[in-house]
């Protein structure tokens, strides 16, 4: 059962790395590299650099090297962001009475949004919450149960509201400037072309602190359901520790060359980040639910769950399945029908075939 969430989340992990790789590219060949030397294309050189980056320290460092980096890169994008993007970017669309003048009302409402989107985001990016492995990575390297439940709560009121309303109310100011952009080449190209220089740099290197910081724990996550959870629990049992030291290593380099290859595959970064979540939230969402919440729930439930609810979101996404036209019709992602054919076999089989220490219980 360890085994297969291990593989869930590794392969998870790697497409979401893949997608703030991809976010990086997108942000750099909109701002500092419109065009590369000696004729090479912007974005690939780009995708490239960005990744090169973040690899090398990752693979030096592990999770040392990402938490120590991730304190640094908040503090630049907070006082990017809020102290510098934001006020400039107001100036120069005229303030809060210029940015209602030129937007519909919809965009100040948080409830301008398709029921059936909402519902897509809410199943895809809620439940992540509840099976991350960069979230359980950094509860375990806190010293004790008071200094994660603090850095829990510290983390989630920057993440929500304040990351939350600074990134979009930057897009809406964006909006205003550059109304036929793309959605995800609007915001860079205010960086680029509207905030004096000496401030768009802040603000692009605010941008790509969060973009690194994100994809470096996914990287270590990645590499550390691989390593520690497949690799050295299955094929290397007595491997002493620094054989798993360097191993994980080679294997964090190869989780980010591989998302870098699998960046370059996506067209929007959105895909890619949505994608990874749906994978995961597909097979890990209700069986972990189970393991907390649930006095009857058993391995062979959590094992079916995981296989049945990921497979199933897998061969969606990737279009090797495809729904009835009645269903497509709905416009409901792929993890919700994911999520509901787990839950109908994690209980199944949970109330089937339970673990033999309980049924020995209630017999």
């Amino acid at each position: 059962m360890a085994l297969v969430a291990a593989v869930i989340s590794g392969i998870g992990y790697l497409g979401f790395t893949g997608g703030q790789i991809l976010a990086g590219a997108t942000l750099a060949s909109a701002t500092i590299l419109p065009e590369a030397p000696f004729g090479l294309d912007a974005f690939q050189v780009a995708l490239w650099s960005i990744a090169a980056i973040t690899i090398v320290y990752t693979v030096c460092g592990g999770l040392k090297a990402v938490i120590y980096t991730d304190s640094i890169q908040w503090a630049v994008l907070l006082a990017g962001l809020i102290l510098l993007g934001i006020p400039f970017a107001l100036k120069e669309i005229g303030g809060f009475a210029g940015l209602r003048a030129e937007l519909p009302p919809e965009f100040f409402s948080l409830f301008a949004i398709k029921p059936v989107t909402f519902l897509n985001w809410m199943v895809t990016i809620v439940p992540i919450w509840l099976v991350g492995m960069t979230l359980y990575q950094r509860m375990y390297a806190c010293r004790d149960e008071r200094e994660a439940r603090r850095a829990w709560y510290i983390a989630g009121f920057f993440e929500y509201p304040v990351m939350a309303f600074a990134g979009v109310f930057l897009g809406m100011c964006a909006r205003v400037v550059f109304p036929e952009a793309k959605s995800e080449q609007a915001l860079p190209m205010l960086i680029a072309h509207v905030l004096p220089v000496g401030v768009a740099g802040i603000v692009i290197a605010a941008y790509f602190s969060a973009i690194m910081s994100t994809a470096d724990s996914c990287m270590v996550a990645s590499s550390g359901n691989i390593t520690n959870d497949v690799l050295e629990r299955h094929v290397l049992k007595n491997a002493d520790e620094r054989t798993v030291f360097r191993l994980s290593m080679v294997v964090t380099l190869v989780v980010g060359v591989l998302a870098v290859l699998l960046a370059s595959r996506f067209q929007t970064v959105l895909d890619a980040i949505l994608h990874a979540y749906a994978f995961m939230v597909s097979g890990l969402f209700v069986p972990t639910l189970g393991a907390f919440f649930w006095r009857r729930s058993s391995a062979a439930g959590a094992l079916g769950g995981m296989l049945a609810g990921g497979t199933l979101a897998l061969l969606l996404l990737t279009k090797v399945l495809s729904l009835p036209a009645s269903l497509v019709a709905l416009g409901l992602d792929a993890s919700i029908y994911g999520i509901a054919l787990s839950a109908v076999v994690f209980v199944a089989l949970s109330l089937l075939v339970p673990d033999r220490a309980r049924a020995e219980e209630e017999a």
